[in-house]
C-alpha cells in the first residue's frame, strides 16, 4: 500500500475530527450549533436540546423512518463563566451548520437557511435568533420549532426550496384562483384582516384580476392530507414532503421553479444523501434521543509554522515575513495568543504562545519572524514537534513538495483537534495542504509569488476567526498592485460601517517609493506621516482616530520600473453598526471537469443583503492564466434568487492544477443598497379555520422593507483555493444554462414571454438559438418538452447572457376566456448542445366580468356551490310563499272585521 493510499485510509479513520455532516447509519452525526457572541441567555441550550430531540422523531416519521439526529455539538461564547463545558476543536462558528445569533433587526426574528447553489446542493447555514428560540408565543405563528427544524434541515442538508410564496401567493388554474401550495389538497379559506382585526371578503385587483396583496389564505386546522413539510409545517396533519404523485406542479413556487420536480424526489434522486437514502433500511427499534456535547473556545491560540527551507531563499523568504506582519500587525485580534515554529531540515520555536495585550507585543512577535531560509523541507518536524508553540489554529504555510512523507504525519495534526488551515506558496506544495484543512475546518489557499498578485498578503489578511461579532474583526477594504516605473493611482472608498485602525500598507520590490494619501476633506498624506520599515520594505499609514468617510485617494511615484502594492484594512467605525463584509467561495474545492464550477460572493452587513453592488471575481491558475469576470445577483444562470444579495456566475474556463479566487466589491454608479432579507424559511401562518371559523394569530411584528443607501464603499476579500483536475486537455463544453426565471402572460390573443437570456456556455457567451413550446397540458411540456406546440422564434435572435429576452406572439387560434397554457424554452449552442428544458411558466387569458372570478376555497367545490344555491332558492322561495300567505290571511281578517262592523 502506498503512502498516499495509507493517508486516505487513516484520514478515513479520524472520524471524530470532521467537520462536516455525515450519516452513521441511520443518524446524522457532527451536526455543528453556534451561538453567537452577542447571546447572553445561557439556558439557549437547553431549548437546543428540546428543539433537536423533536425534530428527530419528526424527521424520522417524515423520511419513512430512515433517519434521524443522533448527535449534535453546541458551541457556546467564550464570555459564558461555565466550568463544564469542553473545549472546542475543530468547531467554529463561521462554518456552524446551525447559527443561533442576532438579527439586522429588532423585529426580524424568522428561522430561515442560507441557500447558494442549485437544486439539490447543500445550504450554507440555518439562522435561528435568541428572541426565535426564547419567545413560546411564536410557536403558534410558525410550527413547533421541532418542526420548524426539520423544514430547515431540507433546505439545509438537500437543497430543496419552499413550496409557498410570499410574493405570488395565488396563481390561476383553469380560470379558478388557487393559493401557492402543496399539496393542492391542502383546504382553507381566504379573508382579508382589516385594520381592526376583522375579515372580510377578499377583493380582486383590477390589474391582474387576482386576489389583492392584503388576501389571505387561512388553511384548515385539520386536513385530510399529511404534506408538505416544505409548506406548512405548522399544521398538526402535516408529517410528509411532497411525492410525485400528489405534488402541485402548478404553484409558482420556488421549489417548481428552481427543481422542477417533488421534494420527496430531490430528496432521493439529487441530494448528497441521495445513495444512502435509497439503500437504507428502518433501524429495528424507534431512535434513541440526539446525544449532545456543550463546547468552549476561549481567546483564539494560533501557531505560524513557516518553511525556511532552501527553496524558500530571496524573494519568498521576504514575502512571507511581509505577510506574516501584516498579520500580526493589523489581522489577530487582541488578547489572542500566538506562537511561532519554523522549519526546514530541523523544526525550532522561534516564538512560544504570547497573548496579544499591546502595540509592543505585536512588534516584539514581528521581531522573531524568520528572515534566513536554508535545508530541508521536513514538514512533519513543523507539524509535529512545535512544542510550547502549539495552537488550537495553525497557519501552514510551504513552497515545496516534502523532503519527508507528510501523508504520514498528516493524520497525527489532524487528530490534534486543532484548525488547520494551509498555504500552498508555489506549485510545487504538497496536496496533502488541501486535506489537512478540509478535513479540520481551515482554509486552503495557493499563493504565487508574484508581488504584484498580492496574494500572500490576501492570503494571511483572509485569516480571520468570527465569533458572530463583526464589529471586533479587520475588513479589507483594497488590495492591489501594479508594475510601473511612474505613479500608481487610485482611489480607496470608506464608508460609514467602517474607519476604526485603518491602516494602508505600501510594499515596494526596489527603491523606497514617493507617497501621496488625500483624506476626502483634502489632508494630504506624506512618507513624514508614515512608517517606513527597510528591510520589509514597506511603507505603512497608519490613520489617526477614525478615517474620514468618503474616497481616499492614493498617488504612489517612482522613478525605476518596480513592483508596488497597496493593500488597506480597517475595522467597525462603531461598535454596535456591524460592518458591510464580503464573503467568497467556489462550489467545488475539487473539480474533474464533470460538474461546472461556480463563483459565490455574499455581500452583507449582519445578515442584510447588499444589492445592486458591483461585484468582480479573478481567478488565477498556478501556470498565470487570469479570468476575471463579473458576478450577478439576478436571479438567473448560477444565481439562485435575485435580490438577495448572493453575487453568482459559472466558471467555465477550467484549466488543470491549482487556482485562486479573489473578488472586488465596489458600490455601482451609487446604486447600491441594502435591502431586506430573501429567505427561505418555515413561513409564518395568519390563523387556522376550526370548525369553520377563522382564528387569527398576532400579527407578526413588522420588518421594515424599506432599502437603505450605503454610500460609496469598497471591498476585497479572498475565498479559499481550488484544484482542477480535467480528464483531458481542454476545459469541457457545457450547454446554455436552464432558464429559471421564464414567465408569461397573455394579453387579448397575444403572448407575452420574458426571460433572462443564457449564454454558450452556461451563463457566459450567447447561445445560438431558443426551441419555444406550449401546451394545455403542464404535465406534458414538463415530461415531454419535444411533443409541445412549437412557437416560430425566427425573429428571436438570442443576446448576450444576463439580458432581458422578450418575445410576443399570437397563437394560430383564438384564446377563450378561462384558458390556461403553459409554457418552456430550451436554448442551443453552437454545437447543438441543448440546455436543460427552463421552468414552466403559466399564463391565463381572463376577461374582466361585473362579478369577480371564480375563486377555489377548498370547501367550496362546484357540487357545494350548486347545493348551496338550491338551498338559498328554496329558502327564498319559501319566505315568499308565507307572505304571500300571510297577507292574504291578514286581508281576509280585515274584511271580516268590516262586515261585523256594518
Amino acid at each position: 500500500m502506498d503512502s498516499r493510499a495509507v493517508f486516505v485510509l487513516l484520514w478515513m479513520l479520524l472520524s471524530s475530527t470532521s467537520t462536516g455532516i455525515k450519516l452513521d447509519g441511520n443518524g446524522y452525526v457532527d451536526i455543528i450549533i453556534a451561538i453567537g457572541s452577542r447571546a447572553i441567555v445561557k439556558i439557549i441550550p437547553l431549548i437546543i436540546f428540546e428543539m433537536v430531540t423533536e425534530g428527530s422523531y419528526y424527521l424520522y416519521d417524515a423520511l419513512d423512518e430512515k433517519v434521524y439526529f443522533k448527535d449534535a455539538t453546541i458551541l457556546v461564547p467564550s464570555h459564558w463563566s461555565v466550568k463544564d463545558f469542553s473545549k472546542a476543536r475543530t468547531e467554529s462558528f463561521e462554518k456552524a451548520h446551525i447559527k443561533i445569533d442576532y438579527a439586522n433587526s429588532v423585529n426580524n426574528i424568522e428561522p430561515y437557511t442560507k441557500q447558494y447553489g442549485e437544486c439539490g446542493d447543500e445550504g450554507e447555514f440555518i439562522h435561528f435568533t435568541p428572541e426565535y428560540l426564547l419567545n413560546d408565543t411564536l410557536i403558534e405563528l410558525y410550527g413547533s420549532r421541532g418542526r420548524v427544524l426539520v423544514h430547515e434541515w431540507a433546505h439545509l442538508r438537500w437543497g430543496v426550496y419552499d413550496e409557498n410564496n410570499d410574493k405570488k401567493p395565488f396563481y390561476y388554474s383553469n380560470g379558478r384562483i388557487e393559493p401557492t401550495r402543496c399539496s393542492k389538497n391542502i383546504e382553507g379559506q381566504f379573508y382579508e384582516v382589516t385594520a381592526g382585526g376583522s375579515l372580510q371578503q377578499c377583493r380582486t385587483d383590477p390589474e391582474t384580476l387576482l386576489l389583492t396583496k392584503e388576501c389571505t389564505f387561512f388553511p384548515d386546522r385539520n386536513q385530510i392530507t399529511n404534506s408538505s413539510i416544505m409548506f406548512l409545517p405548522s399544521l398538526d396533519p402535516v408529517t410528509a414532503f411532497c411525492h410525485e404523485n400528489e405534488h402541485n406542479y402548478e404553484a409558482p413556487n420556488m421549489q417548481n421553479i428552481k427543481c422542477g420536480k417533488a421534494t420527496w424526489t430531490v430528496i432521493f434522486e439529487d441530494s448528497v444523501d441521495k445513495d444512502a437514502l435509497r439503500s437504507l433500511k428502518p433501524p429495528e427499534s424507534p431512535p434513541p434521543p440526539p446525544s449532545f456535547k456543550i463546547v468552549q473556545r476561549k481567546q483564539r491560540v494560533v501557531c505560524l509554522i513557516l518553511d525556511v527551507s532552501g527553496s524558500m531563499r530571496g524573494s519568498r523568504i521576504l514575502l512571507q515575513q511581509q505577510a506574516a506582519t501584516h498579520f500580526l500587525r493589523n489581522i489577530i485580534e487582541e488578547q489572542a495568543s500566538v506562537g511561532i515554529v519554523q522549519f526546514s531540515t530541523s523544526a525550532s520555536t522561534l516564538s512560544p504562545l504570547t497573548t496579544i495585550d499591546s502595540d509592543n507585543t505585536r512588534e516584539n512577535l514581528i521581531k522573531m519572524l524568520p528572515k534566513v531560509a536554508d535545508g530541508w523541507t521536513n514538514m512533519c518536524l513543523g507539524l509535529i514537534d512545535n512544542g510550547d508553540a502549539l495552537g488550537d489554529e495553525i497557519i501552514f504555510l510551504t513552497d515545496g513538495e516534502a523532503t519527508d512523507n507528510i501523508e504520514l504525519c498528516a493524520p497525527s495534526a489532524i487528530k490534534s483537534g486543532a484548525i488547520i488551515s494551509t498555504v500552498a506558496f508555489g506549485k510545487k506544495a504538497a496536496t496533502a495542504l488541501i486535506e489537512m484543512a478540509e478535513q479540520t475546518g481551515g482554509k486552503f489557499i495557493y499563493a504565487n509569488d508574484e508581488l504584484t498578485s498580492n496574494q500572500l498578503m490576501d492570503a494571511f489578511a483572509s485569516f480571520t476567526f468570527s465569533t458572530g461579532d463583526y464589529t471586533k474583526e479587520p475588513v479589507q477594504l483594497e488590495s492591489v498592485g501594479e508594475r510601473t516605473s511612474d505613479w500608481f493611482n487610485g482611489t480607496v472608498s470608506v464608508d460609514q460601517t467602517v474607519g476604526n485602525k485603518t491602516s494602508f500598507v505600501i510594499i515596494y520590490e526596489l527603491s523606497f517609493p514617493s507617497v501621496y494619501i488625500q483624506s476626502p476633506s483634502g489632508l494630504i498624506y506624506t512618507q513624514t506621516n508614515t512608517s517606513h520599515d527597510k528591510l520589509l520594505k514597506t511603507v505603512t499609514l497608519n490613520v489617526p482616530g477614525t478615517a474620514e468617510p468618503g474616497d481616499w485617494q492614493y498617488s504612489i511615484q517612482t522613478t525605476i520600473l518596480q513592483a508596488l502594492t497597496l493593500t488597506v484594512t480597517s475595522q467597525a467605525a462603531q461598535a454596535d453598526v456591524p460592518p458591510i463584509t464580503v464573503k467568497t467561495r467556489m462550489n467545488q474545492k475539487s473539480s474533474d471537469g464533470t460538474k461546472p464550477m461556480i463563483v459565490f460572493a455574499e455581500v452583507s452587513q449582519n445578515y442584510r443583503p447588499v444589492i445592486n453592488a458591483e461585484v468582480w471575481a479573478t481567478l488565477e491558475s498556478e501556470t498565470g492564466i487570469e479570468h476575471t469576470f463579473q458576478l450577478l445577483d439576478n436571479g438567473a444562470g448560477a444565481d439562485a434568487s435575485q435580490g438577495d444579495g448572493i453575487y453568482s456566475r459559472y466558471f467555465t474556463k477550467m484549466v488543470n492544477g491549482r487556482s485562486s479566487l479573489k473578488v472586488r466589491v465596489k458600490n455601482q454608479e451609487g446604486q447600491t443598497r441594502l435591502a431586506a432579507p430573501k429567505k427561505s424559511g418555515a413561513p409564518y401562518v395568519p390563523g387556522y379555520v376550526v370548525n369553520g371559523v377563522v382564528q387569527l394569530n398576532p400579527p407578526k411584528p413588522p420588518v421594515s422593507e424599506e432599502p437603505l443607501e450605503v454610500g460609496s464603499f469598497t471591498r476585497t476579500a479572498t475565498g479559499e483555493s481550488f484544484e482542477v483536475t480535467l480528464s483531458g486537455t481542454a476545459p469541457p463544453n457545457f450547454p446554455p444554462n436552464r432558464i429559471t426565471d421564464l414567465s408569461a402572460e397573455i394579453h387579448e390573443d397575444t403572448v407575452l414571454l420574458s426571460w433572462t437570456a443564457p449564454g454558450e456556455d452556461l451563463d457566459q457567451g450567447t447561445a445560438k438559438s431558443y426551441e419555444i413550446r406550449w401546451s394545455f397540458d403542464l404535465d406534458m411540456l414538463r415530461d415531454s418538452f419535444s411533443n409541445g406546440h412549437v412557437v416560430n422564434t425566427a425573429a428571436v435572435s438570442p443576446q448576450e447572457a444576463g439580458s432581458v429576452e422578450q418575445h410576443s406572439f399570437n397563437l394560430s387560434f383564438p384564446i377563450q376566456n378561462g384558458t390556461t397554457l403553459s409554457f418552456a424554452i430550451q436554448s442551443e449552442d453552437e454545437v447543438n448542445a441543448t440546455s436543460e428544458t427552463s421552468n414552466i411558466a403559466q399564463a391565463s387569458k381572463i376577461l374582466r366580468a361585473p362579478k369577480p372570478p371564480g375563486i377555489s376555497n377548498p370547501g367550496m367545490n362546484l357540487t357545494v356551490l350548486v347545493i348551496s344555491v338550491c338551498v338559498v332558492t328554496m329558502v327564498i322561495c319559501f319566505i315568499v310563499a308565507v307572505t304571500t300567505w300571510a297577507v292574504k290571511r291578514k286581508k281576509l281578517s280585515s274584511e271580516s272585521k268590516v262586515e261585523l262592523t256594518i
